[in-house]
């Protein structure tokens, strides 16, 4: 605390000649036009921040509906490429498709027998007439012995 001076005193009179609470009256007001000034600031910042978040749901929105649009878009090309598979599976007779196959497989296998007939007659025939005349060392040996 500072002593009591009379030329402070003097002062302090000399600015607010009609009382001696005029310093109090001058501080309430300078509190108030405070008070008002944080009161203006938070309504600004309440402004800005109810603008931000405005802003931020219409981007939202705004990429939503652009999500949506590509979705669509990619749905249709989706589709499209499905009925045309669909188109030519029915357009093409399964029925028809296996018949012309196995045609082709039965017509494969008659080439092969009509090419191996000659040779695999041959091969049997060759092996039935062909006779060894001479006893092998493992009959011979059962024959001497009398095993059989």
């Amino acid at each position: 605390l500072k002593p009591f001076c009379p030329k402070s005193s003097a002062r302090l009179a000399s600015r607010y000649p009609s009382s001696r609470f005029a310093p109090r009256a001058a501080m309430a007001d300078a509190s108030k036009e405070v008070v008002q000034k944080l009161q203006h600031a938070e309504e600004q910042a309440a402004a800005i921040v109810d603008t931000a978040r405005k802003n931020r749901i219409a981007m939202l929105k705004h990429a939503k509906d652009a999500a949506e649009d590509d979705l669509k878009a990619f749905r249709l090309e989706v589709e499209a490429k499905h009925q045309k598979d669909v188109a030519a599976k029915k357009s093409s007779d399964v029925a028809a498709d296996l018949t012309v196959a196995t045609q082709k497989e039965l017509a494969e296998v008659k080439k092969d027998y009509d090419t191996n007939k000659g040779r695999t007659i041959d091969f049997v025939v060759g092996k039935v007439l062909e006779v060894p005349t001479e006893l092998t060392a493992t009959q011979k040996q059962s024959l001497t012995l009398g095993v059989v």
